[in-house]
């Protein structure tokens, strides 16, 4: 037998006591937001009929969650994150603001902060074996003219898949720079090819894509926050040919114009020893109708700029 009591003036009247709304006191829309989660996880609970168990075993998992610093990585695996950018895109659609580079996933990676370089940067500390790689390429606008002084702050994985920071044992920064643009909007950086990575085994996230049925595992990638006066800020990220993830992301990131085709030169090219990957890719931004456009997301992010 089914019971509904959500629906109640009794139990709307306890709800929204709970979120605030009987006095002035407070933020007025958190108490928005949580009266509608209050709403919906109530009427979850009995639309599923959820069992005393399962709701206390939901509860233990978001403790875990976030002991593990999780969080981020569950809501691009749940394809979450990649909603936001689907919905960015139709709010876009729908005012006539199309074209350029598109935006995909931040992911919970990024670390604020890294050394800003005129033109180009050595994004490696020199200690990976990895296959050295060169990265280079434009900051456009939509009719293709460069763009100088633009910012582009980029940040990668190691060829063991871990980043810097969240990765003790790299050295500060290491794959992570900004590289402000040319005069002829140009950025040039030196590094090592990226490895994909996979969610921890034992942790939270990688439980439940396995009762899922899903794997955790990302193609190669490199991130991007792309930005420059008078010109919409830019998140994206280049997923790398050729990876047996590629059109597999766990957490949906790889989206049509963000395929970065790595070419390879041999022995001695650029003063380089040994075999060296290419990677050129350019960024096409579009113009900023006010100065929010500018701006990144104010999301929490590791460190703070200098």
């Amino acid at each position: 037998m089914t019971v509904r009591i959500s629906h109640s003036a009794e139990v709307r009247s306890f709800f929204e006591h709970a979120a605030g709304l009987t006095h002035d006191q407070g933020n007025p829309r958190l108490k928005q937001i949580v009266l509608r989660i209050l709403q919906d996880s109530a009427k979850l609970i009995e639309d599923l009929a959820i069992s005393d168990d399962e709701f206390w075993t939901a509860v233990d998992y978001l403790n875990r969650l976030g002991a593990r610093g999780e969080a981020g990585l569950l809501v691009a695996g749940l394809g979450i994150e990649h909603f936001l950018d689907l919905l960015s895109d139709a709010r876009d659609q729908l005012t006539g603001r199309t074209g350029g580079t598109p935006r995909t996933i931040e992911g919970p990676l990024y670390v604020a902060g890294a050394p800003l370089c005129e033109g180009e940067a050595r994004l490696d500390d020199g200690l990976d074996p990895g296959t050295p790689m060169l990265l280079q390429g434009k900051v456009l606008d939509l009719d293709g003219q460069p763009i100088a002084g633009a910012i582009v702050d980029v940040w990668h994985a190691n060829t063991r898949g871990l980043y810097s920071y969240f990765d003790p044992s790299q050295s500060e920064y290491n794959l992570r720079r900004r590289i402000r643009t040319d005069a002829q909007g140009r950025y040039r950086a030196r590094s090592i090819v990226p490895s994909g990575y996979g969610c921890p085994a034992d942790g939270p996230t990688q439980q439940c894509l396995d009762q899922l049925g899903r794997h955790g595992q990302r193609p190669a990638h490199i991130h991007f926050f792309i930005s420059a006066p008078g010109h919409r800020h830019l998140t994206t990220q280049i997923n790398l040919s050729g990876d047996q993830y590629l059109w597999d992301d766990f957490a949906y990131a790889t989206r049509d114009g963000l395929i970065g085709e790595v070419t390879f030169a041999e022995d001695g090219a650029h003063g380089i020893a040994g075999r060296i990957a290419e990677l050129n890719f350019d960024f096409r931004l579009q113009q900023a109708t006010s100065s929010d456009d500018e701006q990144r997301s104010l999301r929490p992010r590791a460190l703070q700029d200098h």
